[in-house]
């Protein structure tokens, strides 16, 4: 079954879709970019208040593909006990040398890290990185958007290639996810592509402001139309 990622950015929203039991519990800042990060001292704040009852992730930011930037914000989000950290792969910097020294995180025991990459729909990525991401040891991948004003991930992205994207992360044992500005709406279009989780933040905040407070009515309804 598919499951639900839901983002917040404070101990509260967390408290709020645990108890609507969503299936993880990402951590981020809108208001900062499309991956905008928390501080880490809240993220921690926020996990030992979860204290284990549901998985979570945290992105580290819209920062540079820069291999000494992304490695740093990695291993200090890290340290926080965070299940998942997200990295964007945004357009420029250096991709392949950022994915060589993330893969040396695999051989240092004292740093845990669950990898998920964060593709770009409204970029065109190249979904041939998948094969080298599944090399430096990421986790997982996702599909989301960039520039929220483009509209939904249904809507910047075919629905071939969204199925496409799907296929490769599963062809390659990594967990899949596809947001993106997604709305109620986008569900039954989405979930026959089976992906494993669907992400959502917009969809469920107040007047459908991504900025703005969540609204518990719309987090319920999203929860139960994955489960049925």
């Amino acid at each position: 079954m598919t499951g639900m990622l839901a983002s917040v950015n404070s101990i509260e929203e967390a408290i709020l879709v645990l108890n609507e039991n969503v299936d993880i519990i990402d951590l981020k800042q809108p208001a900062l970019g499309a991956l905008g990060a928390l501080e880490t001292s809240l993220v921690k704040e926020i996990i030992a208040k979860i204290k284990g009852r549901c998985p979570v992730s945290a992105t580290i930011g819209d920062l540079p593909m820069l291999p000494d930037v992304i490695y740093s914000a990695v291993t200090a989000m890290a340290e926080t006990g965070v299940d998942f950290i997200k990295i964007g792969f945004f357009p420029g910097g250096d991709w392949q040398a950022t994915l060589n020294k993330l893969a040396t995180l695999q051989n240092q025991n004292d740093v845990a890290t669950n990898l998920i990459a964060v593709l770009f729909a409204d970029t065109q990525p190249v979904f041939s990185v998948i094969v080298e991401l599944k090399k430096a040891g990421f986790k997982g991948v996702m599909l989301d958007t960039m520039n929220k004003k483009n509209g939904s991930l249904t809507q910047v992205m075919a629905k071939t290639q969204l199925a496409e994207f799907v296929r490769l992360a599963k062809a390659h044992q990594l967990l899949c996810g596809l947001a993106g500005s997604l709305q109620f709406e986008d569900i039954e279009e989405l979930l026959p592509y089976t992906p494993d989780y669907l992400g959502f933040r917009g969809a469920l905040c107040m007047n459908h402001k991504r900025t703005a407070h969540l609204n518990q009515q719309a987090i319920f309804k999203i929860k139960h139309a994955l489960m049925r």
